[in-house]
Formats: structure tokens, sequence, C-alpha cells
């Protein structure tokens, strides 16, 4: 058996992997199959065709660690070393034979499959604080509809003017975006009328006793919780309003004030 795994895992170093392991690795991969250029070229092309909407290369060192792990796994391979006077020493890399097959399955393979993805977003609303009040968890999907809009408004800008096949990873991301920020601003007015809220302790045990919930003393806790939030946040506004009655009260005194002065 352990000479079969040995030779099992010599022949598997060969095969390309199944998937990229994340989009960065096509955009690289691609260039290279583009024709050979170093990784300074690819960062400069990346930002030219707005290639970073679609691959995380915030951190400096992306497009390098990329390069090196489709080094190491075949799918390109160094074209040559070249070095202009004043400057350091620049590798270049270019797809090998395996590495032009593998995006074209890539490619394929993405168009017309969905990849199991696990983004944090629908993480987050699958495990909603039951403490957050609905005005609070208003307050906080608002926040997000504005850091959706700002990148919404400058997708398309740069690539004004290309065939709408160049173009058709924007319209996607354009048309997810509006339909995210329509569906938040739904769920907003619905916080809003109360027709979307928490369930009550007795419908919260109810859930418990058929879907495994939570225990009946988390409950308790979780609806002490809850009681001690609604207590700080009706003092907080409490506070508001007095301290707007004050500002209120001081306004006409101050323009007396400054007409006698």
């Amino acid at each position: 058996m352990q000479g079969w795994a040995a030779v099992y895992a010599r022949f598997h170093m060969f095969l390309p992997p199944a998937r990229p392991r994340s989009p960065l690795w096509l955009v690289v991969l691609s260039l290279a199959c583009e024709e050979p250029m170093h990784p300074y070229r690819m960062q400069t092309l990346i930002k030219q065709r707005g290639k970073e909407q679609i691959a995380n290369v915030a951190q400096r060192n992306s497009v390098y660690q990329t390069i090196v792990a489709l080094h190491r796994a075949g799918l390109i391979a160094i074209h040559g070393v070249s070095r202009e006077e004043r400057r350091p020493e620049r590798t270049a890399y270019e797809a090998t034979a395996m590495g032009r097959q593998t995006l074209r399955t890539w490619i394929r393979h993405g168009l017309a499959n969905v990849a199991r993805e696990f983004p944090e977003f629908p993480a987050v609303l699958s495990l909603l604080d039951p403490t957050l009040r609905p005005d609070e968890l208003g307050a906080l999907l608002e926040s997000r509809i504005v850091a959706l809009e700002a990148p919404l408004a400058e997708l398309g800008k740069a690539s004004a003017g290309l065939p709408r096949i160049f173009l058709l990873e924007e319209e996607y991301m354009t048309a997810v975006v509006r339909a995210e920020i329509k569906w938040l601003r739904s769920v907003i007015a619905d916080l809003r009328s109360g027709s979307l809220a928490f369930p009550s302790k007795a419908e919260m045990l109810r859930l418990a006793a058929t879907m495994g919930g939570p225990s009946e003393e988390a409950i308790s806790r979780i609806e002490t919780e809850r009681a001690d939030g609604e207590k700080s946040a009706n003092a907080a506004g409490t506070t508001q309003k007095r301290a707007r009655r004050e500002s209120s009260k001081q306004r006409p005194a101050k323009k007396a004030k400054r007409r006698r002065s």
C-alpha cells in the first residue's frame, strides 16, 4: 500500500489543480498566456484593465505569491531574465502548455457551474445578535448601502468605449450590487414597519423544541440582555431629547444677547 501511495502522490504532483485557488490565479495565468511578462508589468496591466475589481491585489506581494504558486504547479515557467540599465533583474514568465489548457478548462467550468463560496455577509445574517434593536439593525444596513453605492458609481467609468464583450464582469457586478441594495432597502422598510423582528421568548422556546435551538437558560439570558439594551437605548434617547430642548432654549437667549451687543 505504501508503494502505491507513493506512486499516486508522485503522479498527483503533475496534475493541474481542479480549480483556481483564487480569482487572482485566473488573472495572472491569463496574462502569462497572453505573452511572456514580468511581475511588475502584470501588476500594471491588472490596474490598467480594472482587474483589481475581481481579484484581490490589496497586498503588495499578492501577484508575486501567485506567480510562485503557479510556477510550483507547473502552469507557468520562466521565459527569461533581463536587466535594464540601473534596474534590478526582472524575471519574465510564460504559460506552459498545461497552463494554457488549464486556463481554458477553468474558464469553461466557471461559466457553467456554481462554485461553493462562503462570503461573510450571509454568515453574519445567519448569526444576527438578538439584542440588536430594529432601529440599530436598520442603521447598520443603511451603512452597508452607502458602502455599496460608492464602488457602484465607479464601475464602468474607466472602461467606457470598450466592446460589451469585455465588460460583462462589470455588468454582472453592477446587477448584483443593485439587486442587493434593493433588497437591503426592503429589509430596512420591514424593520421600520415592525413586520420584521426577532421572535418573542415564547416563539423562541417553541422553535428550540423543534429545531435544536438554544436552551431555555440561553433564551432567558438573551431576553435579559435585550431588555437591558432597550433600557440603555431609551435612557440615551431621553438624554438626547433633553439636550436638544436645552439647546433650543439657549438659542433665543444667545440671539437676544447678540442683538444687544
